[in-house]
């Protein structure tokens, strides 16, 4: 067997406060020659030494970890990198699920995971799809609701009809911009308050 045909173990923990000493304790235990680590938490996309031990790991090697959780970012992701380590030849353990990838059973386990991982993505699609679904049912298509309601406008020309508040009153009494209420109630903004004013008094 040469050199590259060993047992490489990784290891990772959230932050540096966590202590690496059981999972290296238990990666020695299990044979591993060579041990990467990388402090940082499981969803981030950049871990220095992980990819530094994928880029190690040679044909008849096997990938040792403690626990899946400290390999992938998801299920998905797992059974990615365990994907593409089966296609360079490449053996993979978790010693605390007792899967390992030389057995039978454990490549079982690794289809069974692969099964699951396609079973969260139709998950996630069907909600995406009834959530969009949903939104044109309301009379949206995505995107930042619209500030002016019909029923703000509605509310806005009786407001306006009653002749008590100027329009910017009306503007601020719905939420809405000043400018914006003129422009969905087709009127020309005035260029100054004291004409806003006199346009308010015609109009009542």
């Amino acid at each position: 067997m040469s050199e590259h045909k060993t047992l490489i173990g990784y290891a990772r923990v959230s932050t540096r406060a966590q202590d690496l000493a059981l999972q290296l304790d238990a990666l020695e235990r299990a044979g591993c020659e060579r041990v990467y680590e990388d402090v940082g938490s499981g969803t981030i996309r950049r871990r220095p030494q992980l990819d530094t031990c994928l880029d190690y790991l040679r044909a008849g090697d096997t990938l040792v970890v403690w626990r899946l959780d400290r390999l992938g970012r998801s299920l998905r992701h797992l059974v990615e990198l365990v994907g593409e380590l089966q296609e360079r030849e490449i053996a993979f353990q978790s010693l605390t699920e007792a899967i390992d990838t030389t057995t039978a059973g454990g490549r079982l386990q690794l289809h069974l995971f692969a099964a699951l991982a396609e079973f969260e993505r139709e998950l996630i699609r069907e909600r995406a799809t009834a959530g969009r679904e949903a939104a044109r049912a309301r009379g949206r298509n995505g995107g930042r609701p619209k500030l002016v309601t019909p029923e703000k406008l509605s509310a806005a020309a009786a407001m306006r009809a009653q002749g008590e508040l100027t329009m910017a009153q009306i503007a601020q009494t719905l939420g809405v911009g000043r400018s914006t209420l003129y422009q969905h109630l087709d009127l020309a903004p005035p260029h100054s308050a004291a004409s806003e004013a006199s346009c308010d008094e015609l109009a009542a």
